[in-house]
């Protein structure tokens, strides 16, 4: 049976399968009512060197393994997980804010990308075979992984870097977000009832603990999921010991909306990807550029659904689509975009507002009609729910301006023209690039960004690929016969 978590004790981090105090602790905050949370710890320099320990011990009996047996453990971990979904649900509402019915879809997700990633299995690959020789190309674990999860997936984006991880013969690390510190810390306790001690380890801390993992040299990988000017920190840190690592940065997609599409059918998407999570998730549409024959008509029904559907509030109200923004310094960072608006003399056409009379950190949506191109809503991404639409006439001056920045995460085209847009989307610089859609992944699909906006993928076998060294076996059959 699986075990049952208590959401509002959190006794130590999660090493070696054992709960292990701290000194000190902390909190973070809801962000719907700005009131403490549960203490967690913070870990010490001596708690992360003890868990690596501990991870590299594990490691040399959990890379031999047998997939069948690696699979088996983390469908049993999923089920735990589903055992404990409800419990996890309105936790990750209340830590993170977003609201419920999302947080019920990201619980979903991840026990689909977990299941998914149990089929999954790097094969060899046999580049020659004749009767003097057979070369093969295999694949073996790094070693001690370090999975440093943001804080708007919390759950999703964790478990995304340990299933691979796992999958692929490592042992793994979780360093959670300062600011999303309780549902990772519960996923360490339900994955410590099922993992060997030493396999799956999490442990909570402050703005140390990220710089002592990425340097530690016991960590052969890091995974991290962030912001650009982190991630090249990360990069940096990752260098002094020329250990592997994953990056999945910012993005700043561009939506490209072409002349013959149906606004009906199309809007409501659109809308809505642009809104989600308050707009705190790296592949929204974040510039939504529309042809000019319909620019008119489409910003007026963009800001009449808007108004009509796109609800503001807390998480556990009914309805909500935005709820608060995460934390402290995001709601500073999209405060000052929004005094942009004014400072710059952007046209709106949706005025979105900060609730300054609520105690949690809560910002309606906003449309900027038509800014400058070279504008910081534009350049910039906002990272909350702000949005400019922007006019376009001629294809190659769109895919020029949509390709102009130094991100590239993810992109998308509307047209009922298929073949016309599939050619533009072959022209768009992104790690994702979708015709009608945007914001679709699947456990089996690489997801990664191009340019500033990542390095390496995550998912899919390409994603397996990156926890793992590539190895040459060249076997001669004929030399003693």
């Amino acid at each position: 049976m699986a075990p049952k978590i208590d959401i509002t004790i959190y006794p130590g981090n999660i090493i070696n399968n054992e709960f292990v105090p701290t000194p000190t602790t902390r909190h973070s905050v809801d962000p719907a009512t700005g009131e403490a949370l549960y203490e967690v710890p913070v870990a010490r320099k001596e708690d992360l060197d003890a868990a690596v320990s501990h991870a590299r011990a594990a490691f040399k009996t959990w890379s031999s393994t047998t997939h069948e047996e690696r699979a088996r453990l983390l469908n049993a971990f999923a089920d735990a997980i589903e055992a404990n979904r409800d419990d996890l649900e309105k936790l990750q509402t209340m830590e993170q804010g977003k609201p419920l019915e999302l947080a019920r879809t990201e619980v979903t997700m991840s026990l689909q990308w977990l299941r998914a990633f149990a089929t999954m299995q790097l094969a060899d690959e046999v580049l020659e075979d004749t009767d003097e020789r057979t070369i093969y190309s295999t694949r073996v674990p790094l070693g001690v992984v370090g999975a440093i999860v943001p804080w708007n997936w919390p759950i999703l984006l964790g478990l995304g870097k340990v299933g691979p991880a796992l999958m692929t013969g490592n042992t793994v690390i979780v360093k959670p977000s300062p600011f999303t510190p309780y549902c990772d810390l519960k996923l360490g306790e339900l994955a410590a009832a099922v993992f060997p001690p030493g396999v799956v380890q999490v442990l909570s801390g402050d703005d140390s603990l990220g710089p002592w993992l990425t340097e530690h040299p016991g960590v052969n990988m890091i995974s991290f999921t962030g912001s650009i000017p982190t991630g090249k920190k990360v990069a940096a840190s990752c260098a002094r010991t020329l250990k592997r690592y994953v990056l999945e940065l910012g993005g700043n997609d561009a939506a490209i909306v072409c002349d013959d599409v149906d606004i009906d059918k199309c809007l409501p998407k659109i809308a809505t990807l642009s809104f989600l999570n308050s707009g705190q998730i790296c592949m929204l549409c974040k510039r939504i550029y529309v042809h000019d024959t319909i620019y008119d008509k489409f910003r007026d029904a963009m800001v009449e659904f808007t108004r009509n559907n796109v609800k503001t509030g807390g998480g556990f109200e009914p309805d909500v689509v935005v709820g608060p923004v995460q934390n402290s310094m995001q709601f500073e960072l999209v405060k000052d975009m929004y005094a942009q608006i004014e400072k710059s003399g952007w046209q709106v056409a949706l005025e979105g507002k900060v609730r300054t009379s609520d105690k949690g950190y809560f910002i309606e949506p906003a449309i900027i009609d038509n800014p400058p191109e070279d504008s910081r809503i534009v350049v910039e991404e906002p990272f909350g729910p702000i949005v400019p639409l922007l006019r376009w006439s001629d294809e190659n001056d769109v895919l020029e301006r949509a390709n102009a920045l130094e991100t590239g995460l993810g992109a998308s085209v509307w047209s009922r023209d298929i073949a016309r847009a599939e050619r533009m989307a072959r022209q768009l610089s992104a790690g994702s690039v979708w015709v009608n859609s945007h914001f679709d992944v699947a456990p089996t699909v690489p997801f990664g960004g191009h340019k500033e906006s990542g390095v390496g993928m995550e998912w899919g076998l390409e994603g397996f690929r990156h926890y793992t060294n590539s190895r040459s076996l060249w076997v001669w059959k004929k030399v003693f016969s």
